[in-house]
């Protein structure tokens, strides 16, 4: 029986999200990646205690994790819940997401209606034996649904006692501007935003929607905040074998030029003179924006979390260290 640490709450600093009352761990487990069908199930049990251990209380998923078998990661996190997890579920915040493809026909493709986000959050839930999830996320814009009806069925889901919060991933500043309203018209306990961001890819300060999340009281839930391994010592010297470029996945090699790599060998020396591995001094360089509330790592075995977890111990910057990240940014 799993008997999770007694001093996990020690040095886990908890941020609100936004002005909502919601408080989530600066650093948050993501099961995008090796949660699924074919993982290996013992790594994924052992990688959620540890975070757990280390007082990361939100785990977050989505209805398409576990791919090619879309839903296996939420599977596999229930079969979690019932071997020891499911009697701390108050002290966890769960959320998952539906917007990408999920099942054959018109009604499981890529879309925001109210048909597809009600049914996909039924069928999280019955995967993970939740009765709730703390928030409901529609994973992506859709173009083609009215952004009236993706904040209804949103609204609807919280109403139903089968959310408690809301989100939304993948929105830029103006869209998330443009749901927000109906949003405020309906009372819906709307509280993040969930964008990619990092230190090699800061779209959302261009956009502006971390100036707008500040402004309106949204907390942002970062997800690649390390771009897919690359700000990690993980290639400084080469490709291993056993990494995401070195099986096969090209659209990260396509983003590991000799330019990004001569600003991560850059930034691995400044990181080490904070006393941080690279990755470290990446997450706490997210985490160094007020807007946002948490960044959401991936893992493959339960050592990456604990290294990645201790960024907090260094959340702090002089204001020449981030005139040196600038610098080696530009």
């Amino acid at each position: 029986m799993y008997i999770p640490n007694e001093k996990r709450y020690e040095n886990m600093p908890y941020n609100r999200c936004g002005k909502s009352g919601l408080k989530l761990p600066a650093v948050s487990l993501g099961l995008w990646q090796n949660f699924g069908h074919m993982a290996n199930f013992p790594n994924m049990e052992n990688m959620v205690h540890t975070a757990f251990d280390l007082g990361i209380t939100h785990f977050d998923l989505a209805n398409n994790y576990g791919n090619p078998y879309n839903g296996s990661a939420e599977e596999n996190f229930g079969r979690i819940l019932n071997r020891g997890m499911r009697q701390f579920r108050d002290e966890l915040c769960i959320s998952t997401k539906a917007g990408y493809e999920m099942w054959d026909g018109p009604y499981g493709d890529r879309n925001g209606s109210r048909k597809y986000l009600i049914a996909s959050l039924d069928q999280s839930l019955k995967r993970m034996g939740l009765d709730y999830v703390d928030i409901f996320y529609h994973h992506v814009y859709d173009p083609n649904t009215p952004l009236e009806e993706t904040a209804s069925a949103l609204d609807f889901v919280v109403r139903q006692g089968k959310a408690l919060y809301v989100g939304i991933s993948n929105y830029n500043e103006g869209k998330t501007a443009e749901i927000m309203q109906y949003f405020k018209e309906l009372h819906t306990p709307f509280i993040v935003n969930q964008p990619s961001y990092s230190m090699l890819n800061r779209w959302i300060e261009q956009d502006g929607l971390d100036e707008f999340a500040c402004e309106n009281g949204i907390g942002l839930a970062v997800f690649s905040p390390l771009s897919q391994g690359m700000l990690t010592d993980k290639y400084l010297n080469g490709i291993p074998a056993d990494s995401r470029i070195g099986k096969g996945n090209t659209w990260i090699a396509n983003d590991l030029t000799e330019e990004n790599l001569s600003r991560i060998r850059a930034l691995n020396e400044l990181a080490a003179s904070r006393g941080q591995k690279l990755s470290q001094m990446a997450l706490s360089w997210v985490l160094y924006n007020k807007a946002v509330a948490t960044v959401l790592i991936g893992a493959s075995r339960p050592e990456q979390i604990v290294e990645n977890a201790a960024c907090v111990k260094n959340l702090a910057f002089t204001q020449e260290e981030l005139a040196e990240i600038e610098t080696i940014l530009e």
